[in-house]
């Protein structure tokens, strides 16, 4: 309901022409032709299906090998790249098309577009050009409130990009660059010029003066602003009567979160099936010869995914009990209706129950199709639940997420962490190395005798600690920053209560379900795992949800409060001529925020901030969040980039 990409994209699918939705007129055929960047857009948001019902018969890469088809129009979804101009100025050269619609995912510059014209004159083809569009459509619409700017080659904006130490100027400019006009991109789809709040002294405020700049110096341009749209037209100002407040934030705030153990379904998938654009693969557990990893599109037309992807893994297992027992009520149904149609007899009694079973039998058939794609779903959530459960138990994923959340909420730990990290049927090296950076992180003080004893251990379970030479820098530099204490900051990410995890595990495992093995817990043994938050239940919740680090200042910055850490942040707004940086006293709260992170997000602080919006809603209020980033990197990618940076410590002259 926020981010608009799939009717910009449908609306370019159909032509660039707008059609009413009273007409289901046979669509025209037509060719979708991508590069890479064009097909990531594209795949997380329309699926192969609803390509066919738009017209799409035929969609291939750029630069693949293509024979000519006439008759046909070809959509071009690229962005205006040399390498990629050279192509269809190549296609124009060998006649593949008849028509050309020509939409560029970034603004083309007025030279590039004189070159293209000037091919398609010595091709002969300036009539077969129908439409050349900008669509600003440089970002990837990973949910209607989550976006990322790359997905192939993400790690040119990675947190390594950012903070490595041989970055040039020039390089760094090109980066920012790239972030502001994709920046740029969200919000002329959104048709909303944000203030933009931000802290000093960092990446994020790089981003921000540029993305001032750009938005003011269109909004200043009489002839090329792209912020004087009608309500109808893509964007029509989402955020309609009040404007939204675009808080850029720098991924160095808080580096425990990325590496965080999590409980919810979507994060979970993420971090151990390592799920991308919303695809996922999942190798098939049945199967006796080892097979090819089955894909899973888990996509906004899965009902199951959009309920429960946010829900605690507990929950989603119970839930997915509950729809197969569902499914296999409709098909006993069926079955016995099937049974009693064999009825035979004279009397009255028996033909009107003939007729009265017909009619349900009919309808009961005319539901097959739904039926058959709800087992479909059933069968693959039940596939992926397993392979979740299976990692759960092989790494006691449980065991390090409780921990975790009693070492960011301050809680006692009922182990002491060296005996955990000398364990060596305790998780994978992995997996200790991430939970000692959380706990070195959040803690206040920690001894060096006991840094160098818990190192040894990490080393015997055979840890790589290159990762840690450049955490400890990044510390010492973040506990100089004023009004920053990494120590507090934390509260956890998930509830008071740390026992639903171990009793999946534990309790799962004494029993067998056909289509569910081991999966569900037993109805009578409830786990409180704050699951009325999801299943909007009216008693109240006893584990209240706590606000990551990123949540907080979200809070803060909508809610226009004064406070040491937010005070300070940049107030900028592109529609003032000459306006300064710091917030105007007696603010209006906002209602509506983009949250952006420079340097990578992930699905944990997506989640939070999603259960923190839903806490927020009143009858009389409707508060919106989107939460955006400039990658997605799980714990195991974002651990790696940390080595990077660390071994560029540890061997300086390698880094150069």
């Amino acid at each position: 309901f926020l981010l608009l990409p799939p009717d910009a994209i449908k609306q370019m699918l159909n032509l660039n022409s707008q059609q009413p939705k009273a007409l289901a007129a046979e669509p025209v055929w037509k060719i979708l032709i991508y590069d890479r960047v064009g097909q990531d857009i594209i795949s997380p948001i329309i699926s192969i299906r609803e390509l066919r019902e738009l017209g799409v018969t035929l969609h291939v890469q750029l630069h693949s090998d293509r024979d000519s088809i006439p008759d046909v129009p070809a959509i071009y979804f690229c962005l205006p790249t040399d390498e990629n101009l050279d192509r269809i100025q190549q296609d124009f050269s060998n006649g593949l098309y008849d028509v050309y619609h020509l939409n560029f995912l970034a603004p083309i510059t007025r030279s590039k577009i004189e070159n293209l014209a000037a091919a398609a004159l010595h091709a002969g083809c300036v009539a077969n050009i129908h439409r050349v569009y900008d669509q600003y459509v440089n970002f990837i619409s990973l949910e209607d409130d989550f976006f990322v700017l790359k997905h192939q080659q993400s790690d040119q904006l990675s947190y390594y990009a950012i903070n490595r130490a041989n970055t040039r100027d020039e390089e760094m400019e090109a980066l920012m660059d790239s972030i502001v006009d994709s920046l740029f991109a969200l919000f002329v789809t959104l048709g909303n010029v944000p203030i933009i709040r931000c802290p000093r002294n960092s990446a994020a405020e790089m981003v921000a003066r540029k993305l001032e700049k750009k938005l003011r110096e269109n909004l200043w341009d009489a002839r090329a602003n792209l912020f004087h749209m009608d309500a109808t037209q893509a964007g029509g100002g989402v955020f309609s009567f009040q404007r939204p407040v675009l808080l850029l934030l720098d991924r160095n705030m808080d580096l425990a979160t990325p590496l965080h153990h999590t409980w919810s379904y979507q994060a979970l998938v993420h971090d151990v099936l390592d799920l991308g654009l919303n695809l996922v693969y999942v190798e098939d557990e049945t199967a006796r010869a080892r097979k090819k990893p089955k894909a899973c599109d888990l996509d906004r037309n899965d009902r199951f995914w959009m309920t429960h992807k946010g829900s605690p893994f507990p929950t989603v297992a119970e839930a997915i009990q509950e729809e197969l027992e569902s499914y296999r009520n409709s098909e006993e149904e069926i079955k016995r209706l099937k049974t009693s149609m064999g009825i035979e007899g004279e009397s009255d009694i028996a033909f009107s129950l003939v007729n009265d079973t017909t009619a349900r039998l009919t309808n009961a058939v005319n539901s097959l199709p739904q039926l058959m794609e709800k087992k479909r779903l059933i069968d693959m959530h039940t596939k992926i639940a397993t392979s979740i459960l299976n990692y759960i138990k092989a790494r006691r994923l449980d065991s390090f997420f409780e921990i975790e959340e009693k070492v960011m909420s301050k809680q006692t730990l009922d182990r002491p962490l060296l005996d955990l990290l000398r364990d060596a049927e305790f998780g994978q090296a992995e997996d200790k190395l991430r939970l000692y950076i959380i706990y070195y992180i959040c803690a206040q003080q920690l001894p060096e005798s006991e840094q160098e004893r818990l190192k040894e251990a990490l080393q015997a379970a055979g840890c790589d600690l290159t990762a840690l030479a450049y955490v400890q820098r990044w510390k010492a530099i973040m506990n100089r920053s004023p009004g920053i204490s990494q120590g507090t900051q934390y509260e956890g990410g998930g509830t008071k209560t740390v026992s639903m995890f171990t009793k999946l595990v534990s309790q799962g495992s004494s029993f067998v379900m056909e289509g569910v093995k081991n999966l569900v817990v037993k109805r009578h043994v409830r786990i409180f795992c704050a699951s009325n938050i999801y299943k909007g239940m009216s008693y109240p919740n006893p584990f209240p949800l706590q606000n990551l680090p990123v949540t907080k200042i979200t809070e803060q910055v909508m809610e226009c409060r004064s406070n040491a850490e937010t005070d300070d942040y940049l107030y900028l707004d592109p529609k003032l001529l000459k306006g300064g940086d710091v917030l105007p006293k007696n603010r209006a709260p906002f209602q509506d925020a983009v949250v952006f992170m420079v340097g990578g997000g992930n699905y944990i602080e997506y989640q939070n901030l999603v259960d923190f919006i839903k806490q927020k809603q009143t009858s009389n209020v409707q508060r919106r969040i989107i939460y955006g980033a400039s990658t997605l990197t799980n714990a195991r990618q974002f651990l790696k980039e940390l080595s990077a940076l660390g071994g560029e410590i540890q061997s300086p002259t390698a880094a150069t």
